[in-house]
């Protein structure tokens, strides 16, 4: 059987292929064919699918963000660091809704690596979604998860893609794709492919999710 791949086509759709694992918010597993086109403009009316309406209202993959503003940022505790790499967060808010004492919106520094147990804190990262949360335990590296292919569309917001599956194409190679990340769905993203949160701004919605 052939491993999963993705491709972000040129100023259209994310080009899947051989994924067997295709759901929706819900859980619900949605048709996943062995080539199938999942919409990258947000404009779709048979979202997550393509619909080709990237060719009528403008979308480009163009990657907006400045090049080298990626940097990760590093928190230090007495048992635990975490890494934090801000350019590839989805704003999905699993961290400072789960373990508001290490992650604590609008304070700065934001994250504590004290503020709550090393296993509260591997935990609240392992469901970071973008792979923007990393961290290491007495200097050593975590190695990432071990999870099959899949992919989840997102309440109103991104493809979240487990299992690291290898990504290619239109601005891929902005940020390496790691065991899990986060593609934009909503085309406002000003880090494409990867999602930055934009779809809280731009509102975007999509009921069938």
């Amino acid at each position: 059987m052939s491993k999963p791949a993705i491709e972000c086509k040129s100023d259209g759709p994310y080009l899947v292929k051989d994924l067997q694992a295709l759901a929706n918010s819900k859980g619900e597993r949605l048709e996943a064919k062995a080539v199938m086109a999942l919409c990258r403009c947000g404009g779709s009316a048979t979202k997550p699918f393509c619909d080709g309406t990237h060719r009528k209202n403008g979308f480009s993959g163009a990657r907006q963000a400045q090049t080298g503003a990626t940097k990760r940022d590093v928190y230090r505790g007495r048992e635990i660091t975490i890494y934090d790499d801000r350019a590839i967060c989805a704003h999905s808010a699993r961290c400072t809704d789960n373990l508001a004492s290490v992650f604590k919106y609008g304070s700065e520094p934001w994250i504590d690596p004290d503020g709550g147990s090393v296993e509260a804190v591997i935990d609240a990262i392992n469901k970071c979604p973008s792979g923007a949360l990393s961290y290491a335990v007495n200097d050593v590296v975590a190695p990432p998860q071990q999870r099959a292919p899949a992919v989840t569309v997102t309440k109103d917001g991104p493809y979240a893609v487990v299992g690291a599956i290898p990504l290619a194409g239109q601005g891929s190679g902005a940020i390496a794709a790691t065991e899990c990340y986060t593609l934009c769905r909503c085309g406002a993203s000003k880090n494409k492919p990867f999602c930055d949160g934009s779809h809280w701004a731009v509102k975007f919605s999509d009921p069938t999710t």
